[in-house]
């Protein structure tokens, strides 16, 4: 794991996982919630539905390295935790 590049480990369906806010994650996420921006993301993630929190988490992990994740058995909240672990990351 590499903390300077913003990597944060998360458990996710009884595995660590890796997580990365890359800016092709970012580009992913913008798309999969029909944003564009800062701003606009920060609103948005705000109320997202079950299938948006898979593809932010989907995202997250591709920029971790992690490849195309099975993601049936993480639970809401550990999803919810990681999404949000990844995020304070990638901030300043």
């Amino acid at each position: 794991m590499n903390g300077v590049r913003g990597e944060v480990e998360a458990e996710l369906g009884g595995r660590m996982r890796r997580l990365c806010l890359t800016l092709g994650a970012l580009a992913e996420i913008e798309t999969a919630l029909g944003v564009g921006g800062a701003g606009a993301l920060a609103e948005r993630m705000a109320g997202l539905s079950a299938r948006e929190v898979e593809a932010v988490l989907a995202a997250l992990l591709k920029g971790g390295a992690e490849g195309d994740a099975d993601l049936s058995d993480v639970t809401p909240l550990e999803a919810a935790r990681a999404i949000a672990a990844a995020f304070r990351a990638a901030a300043p």
